[in-house]
């Protein structure tokens, strides 16, 4: 197809009259003909109306003391529906009633004892929906001593009940000055914390980035691919004089003298296991070996493998330790870099290595890759993933939360070979939730207090996980594990991690709305599950869910616990959280430049006060919300926003534009959407040598553990595993658990 099919024309600079560059990017990037199903509409009309009366189906109100709650059961295949109220009558519910918008729940009437038949808009199925009291309430309402009932005062949505809050005059005579005078302290620890950074910043800016070293880091932040970038960063470091570092072992954050001692014997088995390979073989220069030769080579690969054994362990020693990897733009120790090159020994048979790392695969781990939240922010995922992608290094295990969940979906469904022809900037012409005028969202919005619309939502993101794809589906096809965050609409009830272990049927594009219900903008919407038959219905009982970033952005406690996962890459773009991300002694890829690595960013006193406003807001955060000090704005606790883990091993910070600020709510262009990418792949390329060096030895136990026990080669397997053909990833699963 033609370049002058698409819609995209570069943009001219002012004065200079030169093209607007384009990111590297060739023209047919901007294509958005070439996307692959770019005009193919997933989702059955049958899925979307079911959807549509599930939200609309009756629900309890979102209030501690409400007097009903409903249950809607997944599998329910009566065609009756019946609402029993308080007073024992049952009411019609007419679940067939046309859905509002931004899926507002209509009332029903709780004055006749009627029975309805009801049915669902696809006539297949429909679910018995049952409002009763909660379990802990009497069966009768209290009465007073003169026979009157005693009225109960009704809690508006988000205001703490009295089980939530201390009894006591002090309590409420305090609560809000103690309230007002520490929001105002924080203010001001704020308005502190913003001036150390920019003081940290001029003093960067005027010493330690300028001359050379400031042109070569330019030439880096220019790259757009990893072998430019590769080729910038060993300038940099031959500038600096980071090469001497690497060839010095020692080191405080890792044991040099063991691992030396390990390398030194792996290499020595590994050179005696080859020599005595060649004479059984008969190579030229060796005598056909005998049986002596043949009892001595088997005695040099157990030792082999007993040490091997002994040292493919988690954090081996510290040789995965970010230190080993924050005091050079690219690469680590020397001897670190030989140690991990020797584990990965070819003298071992694949059959021995199915053995061995069968026993090391609970201690090494797994790696999993976490998208946070950040609405329009989340779009520089698809930079992240694109050089993870490019280098081969994309994890199995993504779990992504609100926004995070939208791109986590894409790249779960997707093969290697879709997804390197969805990340361009053409996949700008998919991206259009923000596209109502606001004329037409402000009505809404003033209606339901949401601005968008569930099922028109539903619509567009079933496009990103393939229509109606379930955790499971989605597993069998690509061999990627997808996780999402999603929390309960009761603020008190525990969050949950949606894959295909916890909720297999769930269908993808249902939690991905779940966790992207954020107070304000979308009203919390029901999971849907997958029938045998193919059609859908409410999950979990019809409960509804909201964004999981409110609670959980980076589950990592819940990965451990289901995948076994203690080495995390989060890509961090929530906007709250970026501005106080900061290494005073640098990160991976991105030492501290001044004083050889050994000083402090922005010199010691400006990081001491950094350290020390940062903590000193945590701490007043803390108190709030232990103090039961905080409302709860639109029913939700928002004191978690900022005192939860956001950060992993590894944690990326693409680089914002005030601009996006401004654009958090809107959709990308062709031109912005490059730009995204370029700073998502310039945010991860100083970490890939890092992921590179723990994937090679955790892929190498994944052979070993589900590799076939016929004798398939190593890159066979690599290509058969990896590469996303949904005709043998639980295969090669299911015979690795046989075999062991």
């Amino acid at each position: 197809m033609a370049y002058e099919s698409s819609s995209f024309k570069p943009k001219v600079t002012f004065l200079t009259g030169r093209p607007h560059p384009n990111y590297g990017f060739p023209p047919e990037a901007f294509d958005y003909t070439r996307l692959p199903d770019v005009d193919r509409e997933f989702l059955p009309p049958e899925h979307l109306a079911a959807f549509a009366a599930a939200l609309n189906a009756p629900e309890p109100a979102n209030s501690a003391t409400d007097d009903t709650s409903s249950l809607k059961s997944p599998t329910g295949r009566s065609t009756t529906s019946l609402e029993i109220t308080r007073s024992g009558s049952i009411a019609s519910v007419d679940t067939t009633a046309p859905f509002s918008e931004g899926g507002a729940t209509p009332t029903t009437p709780t004055t006749t004892l009627t029975q309805t038949q009801t049915q669902t808009q696809n006539g297949s199925q429909s679910g018995m929906f049952i409002t009763a009291q909660n379990d802990w309430a009497p069966v009768n309402e209290k009465v007073s001593k003169h026979g009157r009932k005693k009225k109960r005062k009704k809690t508006t949505l988000g205001r703490r009940t009295v089980d939530e809050t201390r009894e006591g005059y002090l309590y409420g005579l305090l609560k809000w000055p103690f309230l007002f005078f520490v929001g105002m302290w924080i203010i001001g620890l704020a308005a502190s914390y913003l001036w150390t950074r920019f003081y940290i910043f001029v003093y960067e800016y005027f010493i330690a980035w300028r001359g050379t070293r400031e042109k070569l880091r330019q030439n880096m932040r220019a790259a757009s691919s990893y072998r430019e970038w590769v080729k910038a960063a060993k300038e940099l470091d031959s500038f600096l004089g980071n090469e001497q570092w690497k060839e010095e072992n020692e080191f405080a954050y890792y044991d040099s003298k063991t691992v030396r001692r390990v390398w030194e014997q792996l290499r020595k088995h590994r050179k005696a296991a080859e020599a005595q390979e060649a004479k059984l073989s008969g190579a030229p220069g060796y005598e056909k070996g005998d049986v002596t030769t043949k009892g001595e080579q088997r005695r040099t690969v157990e030792e082999l493998k007993a040490l091997t054994e002994a040292c493919v362990k988690n954090n081996f020693v510290g040789v995965e330790n970010p230190r080993l990897y924050s005091q050079t733009y690219y690469g680590t120790k020397h001897l670190v870099q030989n140690f991990v090159d020797e584990v990965h020994t070819k003298q071992l048979s694949f059959e021995e290595k199915k053995g061995i790392f069968k026993r090391m695969h609970a201690n090494f781990g797994r790696t999993a890759l976490c998208l946070s939240g950040g609405a329009s922010f989340a779009f520089y995922h698809f930079g992240v993933i694109k050089a993870l992608l490019d280098a081969d290094l994309l994890p199995d295990v993504i779990t992504g939360t609100s926004g995070g969940a939208l791109v986590a979906s894409l790249i779960a469904t997707r093969t290697n070979d879709e997804l390197k022809q969805l990340l361009v900037p053409a996949l700008a012409h998919k991206i259009t939730p923000c596209s109502e005028p606001i004329t037409t969202w402000f009505p809404r919005w003033w209606k339901t207090g949401a601005r968008f619309d569930s099922v028109e939502w539903a619509r567009q993101a079933s496009w990103w996980s393939r229509g109606s794809t379930t955790f499971r589906e989605a597993y069998q096809r690509t061999g990627r594990i997808l996780n999402v965050s999603c929390i309960p609409a009761d603020p008190h009830s525990p969050t949950i991690l949606c894959n295909y272990l916890t909720s297999p049927d769930c269908v993808i594009w249902s939690a991905v709305l779940a966790s992207a219900a954020v107070p304000g903008i979308q009203n919390p919407v029901v999971l849907m599950t997958k029938n045998p038959d193919g059609s859908l219905s409410p999950y979990s009982f019809g409960h509804k869910w909201k964004d999981g970033s409110l609670r959980t952005d980076i589950p990592i406690k819940a990965l451990n616990l289901h995948f076994n996962v203690n080495f995390t890459i989060v890509s961090q773009v929530n906007p709250h959280i970026s501005l106080f991300f900061f290494s005073s002694r640098g990160t991976v890829g991105s030492p501290v430049t001044h004083r050889k690595g050994r000083g402090w960013r922005g010199g010691y006193l400006g990081s001491a006060t950094e350290q020390y406003v940062k903590l000193d807001l945590a701490k007043w955060l803390k108190v709030l919300k232990h103090l039961e000090l905080l409302p709860r704005p639109l029913g939700q606790d928002w004191s978690q926003v900022w005192l939860q883990q956001f950060s992993g091993t590894i944690t990326l910070w693409p680089r914002t534009r005030a601009s996006d600020f401004v654009n958090i709510l809107s959709d990308p262009d062709e031109e912005r959407l490059a730009r995204m990418l370029h700073e998502g792949q310039q945010s991860a390329f100083p970490k890939l040598k890092f992921i590179a060096n723990r994937l090679k030895v955790e892929r190498l136990i994944e052979q070993g553990e589900a590799g076939d026990a016929g004798g398939r080669e190593e890159g066979e397997y690599r290509e058969h595993y990896r590469r996303g053909g949904s005709e043998g990833v639980v295969e090669e699963r299911e015979r690795g658990g046989d075999d062991g």
